[in-house]
């Protein structure tokens, strides 16, 4: 059993796998660890998957990694310090797994869905140190998390899986597109995707990120 600050689900890579990865996953706003745990069939054998619950409560079954509102010019305003503490404590639980499971950083990859992809790709750009790669669906780059990039020099030769919805009206395209931008300017090997969807992982998506996975682990 894994000791950790956040409840969480496990499941091992397949027995035999002489150098296993770690995939550690973070639900959306009003979601919990059981959610994303439901694409561990599909991961790669080599792949230990690990699902963290958020550590706020907003309702029975229900957790958020931060808080937020819609502003009336329809932009989001975060609760900024619950960002920060629980980027921190992710930080803690992320390094604090690979080093019980005897994975080192260069084969963990983190990854979210709308909220727990942001924190994904939050902790890339601030802490590329506990990961090799992030997979980011259906998500954004908070403005907050902009003048905390680390220096490039620390990014180089990370991977990032990018892919969203064209018919998100949750978070809309224009969200992926500013990632795309942003990464690119950085060195970031990136993936970028679209799919006819809405705020939703498709068959088609979940199929091509976990080729992407395999293809990290080859």
């Amino acid at each position: 059993m894994l000791n950790l600050s956040l409840n969480h689900l496990y499941r091992p890579a397949k027995p035999g796998q002489a150098q296993p990865w770690l995939l550690v996953l973070m639900h959306g706003v009003g979601s919990n660890e059981q959610d994303l745990f439901g694409l561990a069939p599909y991961v790669p054998a080599n792949f230990q998957v690990l699902s963290l619950r958020a550590p706020h409560v907003m309702g029975p079954g229900s957790y958020a990694w931060f808080a937020f509102g819609v502003l009336p010019s329809g932009e989001r305003a975060i609760n900024e310090a619950q960002e920060a503490a629980s980027r921190q404590q992710l930080t803690q639980v992320i390094a604090s797994a690979a080093a019980q499971l005897d994975i080192p950083p260069e084969r963990v990859v983190v990854g979210g869905f709308s909220q727990g992809g942001i924190m994904a790709l939050s902790l890339l750009l601030t802490q590329p140190e506990l990961m090799h790669a992030a997979m980011v669906m259906h998500s954004r780059l908070l403005g907050q998390i902009t003048p905390l990039v680390v220096p490039p020099v620390r990014l180089e030769g990370k991977q990032l899986w990018v892919s969203h919805g064209t018919l998100d009206q949750v978070l809309p395209l224009a969200n992926a597109h500013a990632i795309r931008a942003a990464v690119q300017a950085l060195p970031i090997d990136l993936h970028y995707a679209e799919f006819p969807s809405a705020h939703e992982i498709t068959r088609d998506e979940l199929a091509q990120a976990m080729q992407w996975l395999a293809g990290l682990a080859a």
